[in-house]
């Protein structure tokens, strides 16, 4: 994550501006779609806190979902969620866990061993559906398995195509293949959504929460599974280590045609 220092927040209305006075500000933005700022901690025993707007209505599910997350003791606290409108832009302010996401070089270090804590935690949020199925109810976790199939078509109808999960596939092939699967998708599981390293934080090595829940749900687990695997290849420039996530997840709730199916999906997201 990248921190370029700036004297103030850009267009942020007053609340916003009153979160952030008296304290460091740093531009983390890294998607065109939304703005996210760090804003430092004012004491040495307050919390540093984030600040992340975009396109009114785009940030609800997000507070939602990390509403839902922090109560299960897995996601950051929501101080303030402002819903945009015509003229104004949604914003959402977090307090930031504790630790360092999964990017920093001490974890890049060991990467057996983050491999597996990546595997083991993901296959434990997973099975809250099964485990904790009245608190997801309680909690009102949508599930989102339709909506994520609504986006694929939604992009392949638009022209949008990243062959990158999908090498040496057209768009036509892939979106045969997503098209074919789709009715293959369950809803088993409580998932990220955007499982990669950058949005898993550690405190030495112990799991602190997740971030950047804006895809988070109830769907089917072979899309985290999908990331969880890509993420290590991606930012570790191997694919040493995705067999060893599969193992480490668990192979006995695995269909690896369907990972190849969420491969087509994800390439018109």
């Amino acid at each position: 994550m990248h921190h370029t220092p700036i004297p103030a927040i850009p267009n942020a209305p007053p609340s916003i501006r009153n979160f952030a006075h008296g304290r460091s500000i740093h531009d983390t933005s890294s998607s065109p779609e939304a703005r996210v700022y760090a804003l430092g901690a004012e004491s040495p025993g307050s919390s540093a806190l984030f600040a992340k707007t975009a396109a009114a209505g785009t940030l609800s599910h997000e507070a939602r979902m990390s509403t839902a997350f922090h109560e299960l003791g897995l996601g950051p606290e929501v101080v303030e969620y402002l819903p945009g409108d015509d003229t104004h832009a949604d914003w959402l302010v977090t307090r930031a866990v504790i630790g360092e996401d999964c990017t920093a070089a001490r974890y890049f270090a060991e990467p057996e061993r983050l491999c597996d804590l990546l595997a083991v935690r993901l296959r434990t949020l997973h099975e809250l559906f099964h485990t904790q199925p009245d608190r997801l109810a309680a909690l009102n976790v949508p599930d989102v398995r339709t909506r994520y199939l609504s986006n694929v078509e939604r992009d392949w109808r638009t022209g949008r195509f990243d062959a990158q999960f999908c090498p040496r596939t057209t768009a036509a092939d892939a979106h045969r293949i997503a098209t074919e699967a789709a009715g293959e998708l369950r809803t088993d599981a409580l998932l990220h959504g955007d499982y990669c390293l950058p949005n898993i934080i550690l405190d030495d090595w112990r799991f602190s929460g997740f971030i950047d829940l804006d895809h988070a749900g109830l769907s089917d687990r072979h899309i985290d599974v999908f990331w969880g695997a890509w993420t290590l290849w991606f930012n570790l420039h191997t694919s040493a280590y995705c067999s060893r996530f599969l193992d480490a997840y668990g192979r006995d709730v695995i269909d690896e045609g369907k990972l190849a199916a969420i491969a087509a999906m994800e390439c018109f997201m």
